[in-house]
């Protein structure tokens, strides 16, 4: 296990870098999305149309904040359980998606598409929302307003912490610990 300090975009040779069971505190760009904006992001790619956002050495946090105080960037900024985006992510994956946070397991599907990619699934800590929206330096609407807290926002992030679940070599941290 180690500590690293991660610069986003997680690239494939980033990805390459870490093992299951690291900590790292990322800093940069990172977007979120939940179940609704998978949804919808998929539906666009079979219509045949462009995605909103590009996902090349994309990370995603799946993430529904709740709404912003007047003195906050944003609300509680907790993840959502990640096996919501399962049924989406292979193919999300294959369109140039390197990092994943979330909470929860991950289907054998994913763990596939993750080990195909060079992709990394990491995990934020549950009910500390609230701590970690202290981390989020800037959040921005970028696509699906209409979708309320499930947008797609733009985060700019200042040493989030997380820890990597699923490395590009198929290693399960939670597989691991059983």
């Amino acid at each position: 296990m180690e500590i690293k300090n991660i610069q986003l975009p997680i690239t494939k040779e980033i990805a390459s870098s870490l093992k299951a069971g690291d900590y790292v505190y990322l800093s940069g760009v990172m977007y979120s999305a939940r179940d609704a904006a998978h949804k919808r992001m998929v539906e666009t790619l079979d219509k045949g149309e462009a995605l909103p956002i590009d996902l090349k050495d994309l990370t995603v946090y799946y993430l529904g904040p709740s709404p912003a105080k007047p003195d906050q960037v944003i609300g509680s900024a907790g993840p959502t359980t990640a096996g919501r985006m399962d049924k989406y992510t292979p193919r999300l994956l294959d369109l140039g998606i390197t990092g994943m946070i979330g909470k929860g397991k991950r289907s054998d599907a994913v763990k596939a598409a993750i080990k195909k990619n060079h992709a990394v699934y990491l995990a934020a800590v549950g009910g500390a929302g609230a701590l970690l929206s202290k981390c989020i330096k800037k959040a921005d609407i970028v696509a699906y307003e209409d979708l309320g807290a499930e947008a797609i926002y733009r985060l700019e992030v200042e040493d989030f912490p997380a820890i990597v679940v699923i490395d590009d070599k198929g290693n399960d941290l939670y597989m691991n610990a059983e």
